[in-house]
C-alpha cells in the first residue's frame, strides 16, 4: 500500500507511523518550504510538492488529508472521484451542504472514505465498548466525553492568537470530534439535536460544553477544548451511566489513566447485598514484538484499520456518515451558541436519510 500525505503538520506524525505499521509514504506535500524540507528528510524515499493535485495522478492507494482543520472535504472529494482511498484528519465538513457532497462523493467511489480519529480506540475506550457490547452496563441513560487541555493563558494566547492561522476561522464548537466520535461509537446512536454554552461568558469563548440528544433517546455531554484539570488519558475521559452500571475513565496520574472503573450498586448485582466495584486494565497492544506506548496505541490501531479496509475491503473505522455527523454536532452547534444556546437540530444523514438535504 502507497500513500501520499497533505499537510506535515500532524501529517507528518501520521506519515512516520504509517511506515511504522508497513504502509509505504510516496509522496508529501505542504505549502511551507521549510516544513516540506524537514519532511523529506525524515521520510527517504518520498517526493515532495507544494501542490495537492500533484498527488491526484501519482498512482497512490490513498493518501491522508492533514491539511487545514476547515479544508478537509474539497480535497476528499477530488481524491475520491480519482478513485484514491482517503483518511481524512480532523473534521469531515464546515456545513451540511458540504458534508452531503462528500457522503455523494465517497458512497459513488470505487476508493473507500475514513475519518482519522483515534479516540474511539483509545485503550480505555476500547474496554468501555467491550462492556457496552456485552450488556453489563444496560441501555445508556448518560455519555459524558472530555477533550481538555490545561493551558496556561501564555500558551493559549500562543495558540489561538494568529488570525490567520485556521484556528482563528474556525467556531468554537467545531472541535467537537475527538469527544463526539467516542459518544456515538459506544451509543451506536446519531445525534439528534444540540445546545451549546459558552464556559466562561466573561472571557473569550475557549472552551465549549455540547448537550446533545441521541436518537436511542440518551443525553450526551460534551466538553472541550481549554479548561484546567487536563485528563492523564491523552486529554480525553470518558463516562457512561446505563440502566445497570457505569464505567467511566479512571481519573489518576501514570498507568492508572488508561483503565476504567465499573461500578454496579448492590441491587444490580447477583447476590444483591453489596455494590461491586472493579478497575479493568487494557492489555498492551504490540507492534513488531515491542509494546507501543499508550498514547500511541490508537493511531497504530487506526492504521492498521485503514490498511485493512484499502488491501481487504474491510469496513472502515470510521466511515464518513458518523464523520460527517460528529461535524455536523459542532456546526449546529456554533448556531446554538449564536443564539443563546437553544437547541438546533442536527443535521440527519444516518442511512436510509439520503444525502440531500
Amino acid at each position: 500500500m502507497r500513500v501520499g500525505v497533505v499537510g506535515l503538520g500532524m501529517g507528518l506524525h501520521l506519515a512516520r507511523w504509517c511506515r511504522r505499521v508497513g504502509i509505504e509514504v510516496g509522496m508529501v506535500c505542504d505549502r511551507d518550504p521549510a516544513r516540506l524540507s524537514a519532511a523529506l528528510a525524515r521520510i527517504p524515499g518520498a517526493a515532495g510538492t507544494d501542490d495537492w493535485r500533484a498527488l491526484l495522478d501519482a498512482g497512490l492507494d490513498g493518501v491522508v488529508l492533514a491539511n487545514d482543520f476547515d479544508a478537509h472535504a474539497p480535497l476528499a472529494v477530488a481524491f475520491l472521484e480519482r478513485g484514491v482511498a482517503v483518511l481524512s484528519e480532523t473534521a469531515a465538513c464546515v456545513d451540511e451542504e458540504e458534508g452531503r457532497r462528500l457522503i455523494a462523493a465517497a458512497e459513488a467511489s470505487s476508493a473507500s472514505y475514513s475519518f482519522a480519529e483515534n479516540y474511539p480506540l483509545m485503550p480505555g475506550t476500547r474496554l468501555l465498548r467491550q462492556a457496552v457490547d456485552a450488556g453489563e452496563l444496560g441501555r445508556l441513560q448518560l455519555v459524558e466525553a472530555d477533550y481538555l487541555h490545561g493551558l496556561s493563558p501564555e500558551a493559549l494566547a500562543e495558540l489561538t492568537g494568529d488570525p490567520d492561522h485556521w484556528r482563528g476561522r474556525i467556531a468554537p464548537t467545531a472541535y467537537c470530534t475527538h469527544t463526539l466520535s467516542p459518544i456515538l461509537a459506544l451509543t451506536g446512536a446519531w445525534p439528534v439535536e444540540v445546545s451549546a454554552f459558552p464556559v466562561d461568558e466573561g472571557e473569550a469563548t475557549t472552551a465549549v460544553v455540547l448537550v446533545v440528544r441521541l436518537s436511542s433517546g440518551a443525553l450526551a455531554v460534551s466538553r472541550f477544548c481549554f479548561l484546567q484539570g487536563e485528563p492523564e488519558g491523552h486529554w480525553s475521559a470518558v463516562t457512561l451511566r446505563g440502566t445497570h452500571a457505569m464505567a467511566e475513565s479512571v481519573r489518576a496520574p501514570g498507568e492508572r489513566a488508561w483503565s476504567v472503573r465499573i461500578r454496579r450498586e448492590a441491587w444490580a448485582t447477583a447476590e444483591g447485598t453489596a455494590a461491586h466495584e472493579e478497575e479493568r486494565v487494557p492489555p498492551r497492544l504490540l507492534l513488531d514484538g515491542a509494546e507501543v506506548e499508550r498514547e500511541r496505541e490508537a493511531t497504530v490501531l487506526l492504521l492498521q484499520g485503514w490498511r485493512e479496509t484499502v488491501e481487504r475491503g474491510r469496513p472502515p473505522l470510521v466511515p464518513v456518515r458518523q464523520a460527517v455527523a460528529a461535524s455536523l454536532v459542532g456546526v449546529a452547534g456554533a448556531r446554538s451558541l449564536r443564539e443563546g444556546s437553544r437547541p438546533v437540530p442536527v443535521p440527519d444523514v444516518s442511512p436510509g436519510a439520503g444525502t440531500s438535504g
